[in-house]
This record gives C-alpha cells, structure tokens and sequence, in this order.
C-alpha cells in the first residue's frame, strides 16, 4: 500500500464517521490527531460479539475494549517494567462493589452504568449476558465451564442493581473466570428485539453490532479492510480513555505495516515479522517492547485419532524431527522460550509452560519410522493460520523440509484466517501448528482446555485419556483446597504424561511484540495478547 493510498483510506474512514480527513492529518489539527490511534495488523476480526461461532483472536480486541465485564483485573509492572496484569488480584468494572463468600460471589452495579445507546445496564442484564455465555455453547460455553460456572441458575438477580453469582463447588478459577472476555454484558432488550426463534441469542444481530457499556462502540466495520471505533463519553468502568477514535486497518502485507510504522503514517502494529521487531529494536526509533505471552506455547499438533499419528511412535519421530533451533533463530529471531532440549535429568516442575527433553535428532527419527513400519514414509497436509502467515509460513516451511528428511511429505495447507477457528475446530486437521495461550495463568487451565478427553474445544488432536483427566480434575480439586502438596503432583503428572503421548509439540512460547511510534504510552499487557485502547495516550 502507498503511503497516500494509506491516507486517503485513513481520512475517508475518519470522513465516515462524522469526522473530517484534515482533522486527524492536518498539522493544524493536533489536538485531533492525538487523540486518534491508528493501527494497522495483518488480519482482523471476523465477528464483533466474543460468543460468535468461529470467532477468531483480532475479534477478542474489539470486544474487549467495547464491552464491559463485572470485574477486571488490577494491574502491576511485569517483564521489562511493561504494565501487566495482575492474574490474582481484582477490581469491579461494571461492579461497584463485590463480596466474595464461601459459596456465592455478590456484585453491587454501578447504578450510572449505560449501554451505548442510553439505556441503564441492570442485573438483569448481566443475569442474561451469563445466562447466554453458559448456553450458547461452543467456546464461551466452554470457556466458562473452567471456572465451574455452568448453569444459568447459578445466576440470581437480588435487585435492580444486585446480582449473585452461586458457586457450583469450590473452584480458584471462578474469579478469575468472571474477568476474561466472555462474560461480557450486553444490552439483553436490544439484542432480545432482534433475536429468532433459530437465533434465541441474537446471534446474527450482535455479530454485526456492538450492544454493550464499554469504553468504545464500533461504528464501522469493513471485513478483512477496517474497523473504526468511537469512544463512549459515558462509560463508568474506569478512567475516560484519552484516545478518542480508533482506526485500526487490516494491511496484509507485513513490508507495508513496517513502512507505514516507520514514516509515521501508522501509530502501532503487533504483527511483524519478528526479523522486523528486532531490526526496529537495534534502530530505535521506534518503541518496541517484547513480553513472554504468559501461558502461552507455539506448538504443532497431529490428529492422534487417525493413522499415522495415532502412532506413539510415529508422534515421537516427528518430535525428533522438528528443527527447533532453526525456528528459534531463523523465524522467530531469538524473540522466544525455547520448549525444548531440557537436560536429560531435568526433573519436572509443577509450572508451566516448561521445556521437553526433545532435540532435533534425524538419525533417531528414521529409525521410529522404520519400527512404526513406515520406513517408506507417507503423505499428509501441514495446516497453518494465514492470518498470522508472518510466523506461521516460514516456520512450517521449515518443518515440512525436515519432515521430508524422514519420509514424511507434507503439503503445507494455507487456511484463510477468518475460517481458521471453525476448521481448526472440526479436529480433522492431521497436522497443523498453532498458538494457544491460556487466559487464566494456571497449568491446570491450560490442560483443562487442551488435554482433556470430550468436548475440550482446543484438545484439537481428539487426544483422550481416562489418567490425563483425573490428574487434571485432581490439581483442579487441589488447588480449591489449598492442597498443595496434591497439586504439585498432580501438575507434575499431567505435565509428563503430555509429554510422554506428546499428542502436540511445544515448539517454543512465543513473545507478545508490539511496535509504537515514540509518542505512543501507556500500552499494557493483557492475557488475551490484544491491545486495551483504554489506557493508551498520545503525546
């Protein structure tokens, strides 16, 4: 994209939403530039309502920032003094007040709390949002499930601005559960008046639309070219964000992002290369900050419910073969955690992510394909996210040729991100890398999410075992009791029995970079590894 071609796009957004072009370009419009981000990513979201079947990670942004929870987390100074959250400690959003007992949680609203067309958000609001999220099914269904939080009787409105939340069985996670994105609270009469009798949860309505009490409302929204976002005067859950407009635009090629970044067309981006973000770093003249996505592991899963990979062995060779190294230095620019090569009497920690004792070892490989009986090899697809294609494409080109090297020849399958989600989601896929972060920074929500047997959305490779689930369920009961001399067996165990059946692959747990101009603060690192608007200043 051209650098005009950039502008004139950038000021006809701004012209649609009642904003001339020159007032956010024009030199003599300070004032106006600096209160209007511009962000520019390789892909964007594919659905505005967080409970959207499919709904991928750029769409996690915008309902962060537009819709309100009943808590959030207080924040503290993590990694390289960069504002982290802190995964322990909570504040009300919506709430005004909360009380935490032995087997209920009591939430007081904020009685000036509206929705972004004006009407009072009520308890029956947020009754009916968390009715929504434990019903709709799929991922928000899920999602809430960790936390224990399952039945929408759990949910009782004491008065118009009182609602509790009864715990099914003491769980650490249900706080915690409270603050992520899924329980976000929309406006229940709007979407109710745009719901069907197919679509009792307006689905359809909310997948286009923004109907909640956040900081900021969506008011356009071009799939796969922008999104432009105001703020909301009104809102009540924090401090009135300094940023007033958000224009983040989707530029796929990632030579474009970095040009625009580095002539100043473009207030910040997070999806580069990672070549780029080190180069910019040594140049500096640019801020970029780089932070450990916590909880969070690259990885590359195999269907272990179909030949070949439901092949211990084949699974182990393919463990053996993975240039770890190269993807380290060639791909990732030494901007991650290795999660591999741990030392042969490492033992093993109650933590994680933490590192297998796996090395790139071709010679072994060969050798547990020719005791699988597949010395000849075979063919199968190598699956990756384009809407992340900066990392993914050359990292799987690297493993398709080391692959190759043992007999396994691999077409890399390039799946549009928008779709990435849902195809994901069908477990079909036989070979495939991905990134899975945990939103809740335990070990047992992780393998809760990704190892355990039955519906476990992102168990991906169909893995099930009858052992990996009582251990899982087992650090989970631990944990509420404060048991932790249970709980760190259990972690233990599950951690090793994941890596013994090594149905996915830590490759390496990847950094959260992000490139601002110099006059760009107050970003803070958040578990969902999107951008919080909220907080952000321009000078």
């Amino acid at each position: 994209m051209k650098r005009r071609d950039f502008l004139k796009a950038a000021t006809g957004a701004a012209a649609g939403t009642m904003v001339s072009g020159p007032a956010i370009w024009s030199a003599a419009k300070a004032d106006a530039r600096s209160e209007t981000l511009l962000v520019v990513s390789e892909s964007g979201p594919n659905n505005l309502d967080i409970m959207g079947v499919g709904t991928n990670v750029p769409s996690y942004e915008v309902a962060w920032n537009c819709y309100d929870r009943l808590i959030t987390h207080e924040m503290k100074e993590g990694p390289g003094g960069v504002t982290y959250y802190d995964k322990d400690k909570f504040k009300g959003e919506l709430a005004e007040d909360m009380t935490i007992g032995d087997m209920s949680a009591t939430f007081k609203l904020k009685k000036n709390a509206k929705f972004q067309d004006g009407t009072p958000v009520t308890a029956k609001d947020v009754k009916w949002s968390l009715d929504r999220s434990v019903s709709v099914g799929g991922f928000p269904t899920f999602q809430m499930s960790a936390g224990s939080l399952t039945k929408p009787e759990q949910f009782v409105v004491v008065d118009d601005h009182t609602v509790r939340v009864d715990f099914l069985v003491k769980d650490k996670l249900t706080i915690p559960d409270l603050a992520v994105i899924v329980p976000s609270i929309i406006n229940s009469e709007l979407v109710k008046k745009n719901a069907t009798e197919k679509d009792p949860w307006g689905l359809e309505y909310t997948k286009m639309n923004t109907v909640g009490s956040g900081a900021y409302k969506v008011t356009k929204w071009t799939a796969g070219t922008e999104v432009i976002m105001e703020r909301n005067d009104a809102w009540v859950g924090g401090p009135l964000p300094k940023i007033k407009r958000v224009i983040w635009r989707m530029v796929p090629q990632a030579g474009n992002r970095r040009a625009l970044l580095e002539r100043g067309d473009a207030d910040i981006s997070y999806e580069l290369p990672n070549q780029d973000f080190a180069e910019m770093k040594k140049a500096g003249k640019l801020n970029v900050t780089s932070v450990p996505i916590s909880n969070g592991i690259q990885y590359l899963g195999m269907n272990v419910s179909q030949p070949p990979f439901n092949n211990p062995k084949v699974r182990e060779a393919v463990a053996l073969a993975i240039p770890y190294q190269k993807i380290i230095d060639a791909v990732m620019f030494g901007l991650a955690n290795p999660m591999f090569g741990a030392a042969a009497s490492a033992p093993t920690e109650a933590k994680w992510p933490q590192a297998t004792k796996y090395n790139t070892d071709l010679v072994k490989a060969k050798a547990l394909m020719a005791e699988a009986g597949l010395s000849a090899g075979f063919d199968t697809t190598l699956s990756f996210d384009l809407g992340f294609a900066g990392v993914n494409e050359p990292m799987c080109i690297l493993i398709q040729e080391a692959l190759a090297q043992i007999g396994i020849r691999a077409t890399i399958n390039k799946i549009p991100g928008a779709n990435w989600r849902t195809e994901l989601n069908k477990k079909v896929l036989p070979l495939y890398v991905n990134i899975f972060s945990g939103w809740l920074d335990y070990p047992e929500y992780f393998f809760y999410w990704c190892y355990r047997s039955g519906n476990s959305i992102f168990n991906t490779m169909n893995y099930s075992s009858p052992e990996m689930d009582k251990l899982i369920a087992g650090a989970r009961t631990a944990a509420a009791s404060g048991d932790m001399a249970t709980y760190d067996k259990d972690v233990k165990g599950f951690v090793d029995l994941a890596f013994t059946d090594i149905p996915r692959i830590p490759l390496y747990q990847p950094y959260l970079n992000v490139a601002m101009q110099k006059n760009v603060s107050g970003f803070q690192y958040w578990f969902h590894r999107r951008l919080d608007y909220r907080a952000m200043v321009k000078a």
